[in-house]
């Protein structure tokens, strides 16, 4: 995977929190458009990160407003295609922190993160599509061929299905069991920890809350996107 230059990191973090407050997400059942990106938040990620950062916010918007998917499938294709052209950069590079996990609007902003920011970022798009959250979950896998853990978004399309996997690492979606490469470690969602199986989602043995990651994730994003 490829590596991308050293970012400013202290800029970056400085407009961590004004991307946090000028970002405004207001769900109704539904109803895609009422997703909307101030202009606030757009002009100051404009001259903190350019022309291009300001482009891929406005292009996440519109590709959940204008969003005309009739079914599942084609939500997840459309959304895995969106944010895996970002570049993939490791979290000590990027953030100067082991292990980093950004928002959304972090992720666009910066055009750049690792494998969690992909799957977070693909995982609250897909509910803001509509997608049911029972059907998603985020899922820490052993990458064999790299020798390192890994995370995936995997869908169920009902509670004892085979899931797909959206990945970073490959363009396509494919089934668990087409994904050799992958040994599944635990999942979660916000309702709930599993420790996984090479098919479903396996045992369930609490709530998400105990990710401490996750909690600190929860607090960052805006109110009303999750």
């Amino acid at each position: 995977m490829r590596m991308a230059g050293r970012l400013n990191i202290a800029r970056v973090q400085g407009a961590v929190a004004l991307l946090l407050i000028w970002f405004v997400f207001s769900a109704i059942a539904g109803g895609n458009a009422s997703f909307v990106l101030s202009t606030k938040l757009i002009t100051s990620v404009e001259k903190q990160y350019g022309e291009y950062a300001k482009r891929r916010l406005i292009s996440w918007q519109e590709l959940i407003r204008n969003d005309s998917s009739k079914t599942d499938s084609e939500k997840l294709e459309k959304v895995n295609r969106f944010f895996n052209r970002i570049r993939f950069i490791d979290d000590i590079v990027h953030w100067k922190q082991k292990d980093y996990w950004a928002t959304p609007v972090e992720f666009l902003a910066t055009n750049g993160g690792d494998c969690e920011d992909f799957s977070l970022a693909k995982y609250f798009t897909l509910i803001a599509l509509g997608v049911s959250e029972q059907k998603l979950n985020m899922t820490y896998v052993k990458a064999v061929r790299l020798n390192q853990a890994h995370m995936v978004v995997t869908y169920y399309s009902a509670p004892n299905a085979e899931p797909l996997v959206l990945d970073n690492l490959i363009s396509d979606i494919k089934y668990a069991s087409k994904r050799n490469d992958l040994l599944p470690v635990y999942s979660f969602n916000g309702s709930g920890l599993w420790l996984a199986k090479a098919r479903g989602r396996g045992q369930k043995v609490g709530g998400s809350e105990r990710l401490k990651r996750w909690r600190d994730l929860l607090q960052r994003m805006p109110e009303g996107l999750y």
